[in-house]
């Protein structure tokens, strides 16, 4: 095939629009071209980009059920993170790290404002905690791509004061600087539009139908493996946007049981998905697209608040047989370690595993989008009856482009030195993001 030549960034382009295109083996979007790479024995996906995804779920999970031990493919899992059963060989089980300026208000809101940071937070209603490592990344590291981080939550942020200080800290773990949480997008659509939109208009005509033509043009121009590479890129695509448009047309009420039972008005255009499920799953989709476009590379979602008031009617209850567990909200939920609280853990977890599954099934080159990414999941609390966090519970799934060796359990449980901002600085240096310190942390994690 004769080779093409191509800029660094490739996007199919419309009026308004830009879209970033997938890993294709025919077109050099991130490094030397393909035939040039071949010719060297060079395998084109060692020049793919690293990933960050950071999952956060609030109020911490079942005091007995969060654990890991052995190692590899025979490693065995807690209840908790059964879910992630299929990928044990591709997880970090960190134990024993935690922040020590999240242990001096023992609330939620102290616990959670510094959880990328582990910066000191203000209290008396006061906004000041630190930027988060996310954010340092963006800086530098997002600099190459068309967004540099993309902020997502499936919860409205909380505005009010809770024993002395902001609940802006319980609804935001992303810091653009100590006084700034990032904005958070929690309408798909809108975040779908910023992918894929020079200027979000969600009033505009499909991203696709504006892209068509040059995608046409580029599909004479590379190989049959990514002709059938690029439909299915466009075809997930436009499965997405299909269901942005019906997203809040099915699916239980959050919350309170209200008084009609649909709508007596019609449903606006862009909104947010009363279904908590169909919610997350298009954000997740999203983030996965963002990082298969290259559009960006460092992505948080928040699942929830801490303290959070999420219900879940999707879920049946096994404690109160014929409801779903929508008859407690979530915080108060944590307070006990009964059946339905591991039911609704194990909920959030099938997230990460959703999201972990999908990168898993995008090839590039040798690699798949999940060996080049760092996927945590992370919460500022171990278990929300006692509000311990002496300990936080971790998890990173992903190969980080080929550096982290995953199927293990750390434990750093009595051993000094134990600052999660360790771990980040480490996460850090795999982006090619070398701090001479982070937070409370001078070190990187070795075993990391």
């Amino acid at each position: 095939m004769k080779p093409h030549h191509f800029s660094r960034r490739t996007f199919l382009r419309g009026v308004g629009v830009s879209m970033a295109l997938p890993w294709l083996e025919s077109i050099n979007v991130w490094g030397d071209e393909p035939a040039k790479n071949a010719a060297a024995g060079i395998d084109p996906s060692s020049d793919a980009p690293v990933r960050l995804a950071v999952l956060f779920s609030g109020n911490g999970f079942h005091s007995q059920e969060w654990w890991a031990k052995g190692e590899g493919k025979s490693m065995e899992l807690g209840k908790v993170l059964a879910p992630l059963h299929d990928f044990r060989d591709r997880m970090l089980f960190v134990k024993g790290l935690y922040h020590e300026e999240a242990r001096k208000g023992n609330i939620h809101s102290s616990q959670t404002g510094n959880m990328l940071s582990g910066a000191p937070i203000a209290s008396g209603g006061e906004i000041k905690s630190g930027t988060s490592f996310d954010q340092m990344l963006a800086q530098s590291y997002g600099r190459s791509t068309k967004i540099p981080s993309l902020v997502l939550g499936c919860e409205r942020s909380n505005p009010s004061v809770h024993k002395n200080y902001s609940m802006l800290y319980s609804s935001h773990i992303s810091w653009s600087s100590p006084t700034t949480p990032t904005p958070l997008e929690l309408y798909p659509a809108l975040a779908f539009d910023r992918l894929f939109k020079d200027e979000a208009s969600p009033a505009d005509k499909s991203v696709l139908d504006a892209v068509l033509k040059d995608a046409e043009t580029l599909r004479r121009s590379v190989s049959t493996s990514d002709q059938r590479k690029l439909d299915e890129y466009l075809d997930s695509v436009r499965e997405v946007e299909k269901r942005i448009s019906n997203a809040g047309q099915r699916g239980e009420l959050q919350g309170w049981r209200p008084t009609l039972t649909q709508p007596n008005i019609e449903r606006p255009a862009d909104g947010i998905p009363q279904d908590i499920a169909e919610h997350m799953r298009l954000m997740i989709d999203i983030l996965v697209l963002g990082f298969q476009t290259d559009t960006t590379r460092i992505t948080t979602l928040k699942l929830n608040n801490d303290h959070s008031a999420l219900r879940f009617p999707n879920l049946p209850s096994l404690q109160q047989v014929g409801h779903g567990i929508d008859y407690m909200i979530h915080h108060l939920l944590s307070h006990s370690d009964g059946e339905d609280w591991l039911k609704v853990n194990q909920f959030f977890l099938e997230q990460t595993a959703y999201l972990a599954r999908k990168l898993d099934s995008i090839q590039e080159g040798s690699r798949t989008l999940l060996d080049n990414t760092m996927l945590m999941h992370c919460s500022s609390m171990m278990a929300g009856a006692r509000h311990d966090n002496d300990q936080l519970p971790v998890i990173v799934v992903g190969g980080g482009g080929g550096r982290i060796q995953g199927g293990r359990v750390i434990d750093y449980q009595g051993k000094p030195d134990r600052q999660l901002c360790r771990l980040f600085l480490s996460m850090m240096d795999k982006m090619d993001i070398h701090p001479d310190n982070f937070g409370d942390a001078r070190t990187m994690l070795d075993e990391v």
